[in-house]
């Protein structure tokens, strides 16, 4: 999504070049009170304000600045009024002076922390391309694109997944939410993801595959001494989608169903006729996998989601429908329709998600079909 369209405009911008300019103003707004007060007024909290300002969100040089800036202004401003020789006007530059220290040291505190934040952040980048990396572009003659979008500003890895692969049986997907947050649903991914990739290239049914990850989960849950240690349950939609034949083949454990996005606009909800438990849940009841066939005609997009998605609310706790929201709309391939949804969900909650988003677009192109189509927004 665009940063001007998360910006909503200017504003967060004017916002940012204020608070740059904020050391400034404070240090020549200090310098305005001085000289147009009685000089039993002191306007040393703006001067110490100012190195305080910076410390945090500025250089060490910055900082450095603008405490000698303040610093200075203290300084002449008493030699222009002939009280350089008061006690009160020592106490007041040597205050400014202590202060501006302060703001260093504060400087040099938050700089290691961001550096440290960073490397946290250059990992947790690092892990989820390990654990979840991005499919490529083409897949099998199929058009691919995915998202995950974090609800937290600067989180990386969640429970959200999603996998694309070319098998012997054609390109099979997952796309799962596991249930829970921080790196235990970080190592539950791992297991549906490594577990998916060998089941993909071995099984000869889709149902096989959903079993697989099925036992997977339980072998796991049984070595950390229980399901519930180790998260509990996965939904997951499984899909297959078969050479040379346009049909899409999809089982789905609990997990919401994905959409199909036709090429004249329409937008169909792949409903499935039995529902099913999600993975890690047999103990409750066995429910024999079934996969459901619809047609998948060229020109169209397959969209898969996590609840981000459909229980993402607006401020009046209205849930968004991606049905409602993308029909009509043309889109010149997958990866604008998961840019144009990303910013539209973004405007229905007001930039409030409160659960991750993880989003896979899988297109079958038509015969002599162009590189760009005519693009519809889907917020007017």
């Amino acid at each position: 999504m665009g940063q001007r369209a998360r910006d909503g405009g200017d504003g967060p911008e004017g916002v940012r070049r204020f608070v740059r300019a904020l050391p400034a103003l404070l240090i020549a707004g200090g310098v305005v009170y001085d000289v147009w007060t009685p000089p039993h007024f002191t306007a040393v909290p703006l001067f110490a304000a100012a190195p305080l300002v910076a410390a945090p969100l500025f250089t060490a040089r910055t900082t450095l600045l603008s405490g000698l800036s303040a610093v200075l202004a203290v300084l002449f401003l008493h030699l222009g009024n002939g009280t350089l020789d008061e006690v009160h006007a020592l106490t007041e530059i040597l205050t400014v002076a202590v202060v501006a220290g302060l703001a260093l040291l504060i400087n040099r505190v938050v700089r290691r922390s961001g550096e440290r934040l960073a490397s946290a952040r250059v990992i947790a980048e690092t892990a989820q391309r390990a654990v979840l990396p991005t499919p490529a572009e083409r897949i099998g003659g199929l058009q691919v694109a995915a998202r995950y979008e974090a609800a937290q500003a600067d989180a990386f890895i969640g429970g959200d997944l999603f996998a694309v692969q070319d098998t012997p049986y054609g390109v099979r997907l997952v796309v799962g939410d596991v249930r829970g947050k921080g790196m235990g649903a970080v190592e539950a991914v791992a297991v549906v993801i490594g577990a998916f990739r060998e089941a993909a290239e071995q099984e000869s049914s889709l149902e096989g595959v959903a079993q697989r990850l099925e036992r997977a989960l339980a072998r796991e849950g049984t070595r950390r001494d229980g399901l519930d240690a180790f998260e509990g349950f996965t939904t997951a939609v499984l899909a297959e989608i078969p050479r040379g034949e346009a049909v899409v083949r999809v089982v789905d454990r609990g997990h919401p169903e994905p959409l199909m996005l036709y090429a004249d606009g329409r937008v169909e909800l792949l409903e499935q006729a039995e529902p099913a438990l999600p993975l890690g849940m047999a103990d409750l009841g066995t429910w024999p996998d079934r996969a459901y066939e619809v047609p998948y005609p060229a020109g169209a997009t397959l969209l898969f989601y996590t609840d981000g998605l459909s229980e993402a609310r607006d401020a009046d706790g209205v849930f968004y429908d991606p049905v409602a929201r993308l029909a009509g709309r043309l889109f010149p391939g997958p990866d604008a329709v998961l840019d144009a949804l990303v910013t539209d969900v973004w405007r229905h909650t007001g930039g409030g998600a409160t659960d991750d988003l993880a989003l896979l677009a899988v297109s079958r192109p038509a015969e002599g079909q162009p590189e760009r189509r005519r693009t519809m927004p889907v917020v007017p």
